[in-house]
């Protein structure tokens, strides 16, 4: 066979199967996202359960975070071994137990043993270092920003959560709520076992050990710039998703559900954002997509922390402030794929992904730790948000490939 009909051929075989396991891909990431979340929307509930302050209270959110973003380091470097389908269904059918473990320590009311399993909760956060490269790998390389913006919208679980999760409570009950969760869980992952499939591009990859990747990855600066950028953008996603629960009700006096329902718009914004990043990214270059990102949500940062007191005013605030840090993750993400060598993407992703989650495992804690109780007011933690979104602009002007893909018949990866 010539090469150009095995092109053809590998273009064919990448077509018929590109949209099913893309979008398996992106339910997949819901379920784990959802799980990952879990605890954030009913934080309010455990601190008045086991009378937490705000800074336990904060650390209780944050603890699932830490894991699930450390984690997607080897996730990451597995799934470049392994494929997205085998490590998909391991970390779901994982997932689902820790769920009703986390439903039965919460009854005890314990707080250090539910920090404990919170903590092993996270590993459900690593989905998102699966699905890059396992979604980027059916697609062209002028299309990997959409593909990765699209199962970034995965994230949406985490607006599930907050939307669903104090829902199902008021109406299943502590236990039954959390019991349906992790059976819909385990449900993903055996369709993710029998639904998914490889690309046909890892046919005939050589699978070299972790170590020798992992090191080649931390020694490219471009790594290091893209895992601060997308810790900045990422990060604050993630930390809005799982505190700003706790934020409503502190400053605005909401109640679980009041507080999760907006917050479900909140993460809901972003997650439709964040495909649009990816996708214009592939047109006019992720430098510029993220670029606008970081001046929106600086600006909107610090309009936010002067606290304004009408819904009216505040809510749109805080969603068009989800529109650009979802911007950001689709164009940052996008950069990814073109600093990174083809055949290590997993790699080099899930180390960038680890930074996204431990960019959200701080903010809270920060949050926590600077909330003015007199005065109601998080104007120091939202401070530095902007001077962090700064930051990463000055970042976008020293990262390189940042402009249009013009080589459209590059190889697919």
């Amino acid at each position: 066979m010539s090469a150009t009909q095995t092109n053809d051929a590998l273009a064919a075989e990448l077509k018929s199967g590109q949209l099913r396991n893309l979008l398996l891909a992106t339910l997949a990431s819901i379920m784990g996202f959802w799980a990952w979340t879990i605890i954030g929307p009913l934080s309010k509930t455990y601190a008045a359960n086991m009378d937490l302050g705000a800074g336990q209270t904060s650390i209780l959110v944050a603890m699932p975070i830490l894991v699930g973003s450390v984690a997607r380091v080897p996730v990451g470097a597995l799934t470049d071994r392994y494929g997205g389908r085998v490590m998909f269904t391991l970390i779901l059918g994982l997932a689902a137990p820790l769920v009703l473990l986390t439903a039965l320590v919460g009854q005890m009311n314990n707080f250090g043993l539910l920090v404990f399993v919170s903590f092993f909760l996270g590993i459900a956060g690593t989905v998102f270092a699966i699905g890059i490269p396992f979604s980027s790998s059916w697609y062209e390389a002028h299309r990997k920003g959409f593909a990765t913006g699209v199962f970034g919208a995965g994230m949406v679980g985490t607006a599930v959560s907050a939307f669903f999760t104090p829902r199902l409570v008021a109406a299943l009950g502590y236990m039954g709520a959390h019991v349906l969760i992790a059976v819909l869980v385990a449900l993903m992952a055996a369709i993710c076992w029998l639904g998914l499939r490889e690309s046909p591009t890892r046919r005939g990859v050589e699978h070299t050990p972790i170590m020798p990747k992992l090191k080649v990855a931390f020694a490219l600066k471009e790594t290091w710039l893209l895992c601060f950028m997308y810790a900045i953008v990422f990060g604050a996603f993630v930390a809005f998703s799982n505190y700003l629960p706790t934020y409503l009700a502190n400053v605005y006096g909401f109640d679980p559900t009041g507080a999760g329902t907006r917050t479900a718009g909140f993460a809901a914004a972003a997650v439709v954002a964040r495909p649009i990043g990816g996708t214009v990214a592939d047109k006019i270059g992720p430098k510029i997509v993220s670029i606008t990102s970081y001046v929106g949500a600086a600006v909107l940062a610090i309009v936010v922390a002067f606290q304004p007191s009408a819904e009216h005013v505040y809510g749109p605030i805080f969603i068009l402030m989800a529109l650009f840090l979802g911007l950001g993750t689709g164009g940052v993400f996008a950069w990814v794929a073109r600093a990174s060598e083809p055949r290590t993407v997993g790699t080099v992703s899930g180390i960038i992904a680890a930074a996204g989650g431990l960019g959200g495992y701080f903010p809270p804690l920060v949050m926590g730790a600077t909330y003015n109780e007199a005065q109601n007011s998080y104007f120091v933690g939202l401070t530095l948000l902007a001077v962090f979104c700064a930051l990463g602009l000055v970042t976008c002007f020293i990262l390189r490939n940042g402009g249009k893909v013009d080589d459209r018949t590059a190889a697919t990866a």
